[in-house]
């Protein structure tokens, strides 16, 4: 199992997050953390394979954090999972060692692929001393990902999702499963067995509106992705 450690201010978006990992093969959630020194404590005491690391943390940034990692002597591989989308952002992720960065607002299945890609990359590393050109080029081609373009189950017709990707994409603003039901004339029932599918293929992105009491909303928006 790769041990994972998920770093973020948000105490439910951490948990989210955990959540999604707790759900693909291979992967378990060692522990959370909510700042630089807790992530850093979780780290001293071993076992942690991967970081999903935020970069907005309230003691110091996620970049700052990748630099301490390494200088302490961790060799643990880390993915950033963040907002921050500038390109200096990104390009001193990249040089501090950040093997894969998602940017929020994301899906289930676009952090499945980062996942999956990098547990590909673990395999392919796996017992190897030395490397031809064309192992090389494996082991790097293994971190370009592509969209995920899952064919519905069956059960799930294309005129059905269709007219799902045609409600969302003529929406102003991200849609709820009863909206969805009332706008395609669908059950309610329906139309949620097809928000579902259709998010863990990544054909559309999920985001959660919290009220003041109560479970939190799912909303959808169309992903843009045939």
């Amino acid at each position: 199992m790769i041990e994972v450690l998920v770093v973020d201010d948000d105490f439910r978006v951490a948990e989210i997050n955990a959540a999604y990992v707790s759900r693909v093969p291979g992967f378990r959630i060692r522990a959370t953390a909510h700042s630089a020194a807790q992530a850093l404590a979780e780290l001293a005491g071993g076992g942690v394979d991967l970081v999903l690391l935020d970069h907005y943390l309230p003691d110091e940034s996620g970049l700052s954090l990748v630099r301490r990692i390494r200088q302490l002597g961790h060799h643990t591989d880390v993915i950033m999972v963040t907002a921050a989308r500038d390109i200096t952002t990104v390009r001193t992720a990249m040089r501090y060692g950040a093997l894969q960065y998602l940017v929020k607002p994301f899906t289930f299945a676009g952090l499945r692929v980062k996942l999956e890609a990098y547990a590909q990359l673990r395999r392919a590393l796996e017992g190897t001393q030395e490397a031809e050109q064309d192992q090389v080029d494996r082991i790097f081609g293994t971190l370009r990902t592509a969209a995920v373009t899952a064919p519905l189950p069956k059960g799930h017709s294309a005129p059905t999702a269709e007219l799902i990707r045609r409600v969302l994409s003529d929406a102003a603003s991200p849609l709820s499963a009863h909206e969805v039901a009332e706008r395609s004339g669908l059950s309610r029932s329906t139309a949620q067995r097809y928000l579902k599918r259709l998010e863990e293929s990544g054909r559309l992105d999920l985001t959660l509106r919290y009220g003041e009491t109560g479970r939190p909303e799912h909303r959808y928006t169309w992903a843009g992705r045939s």
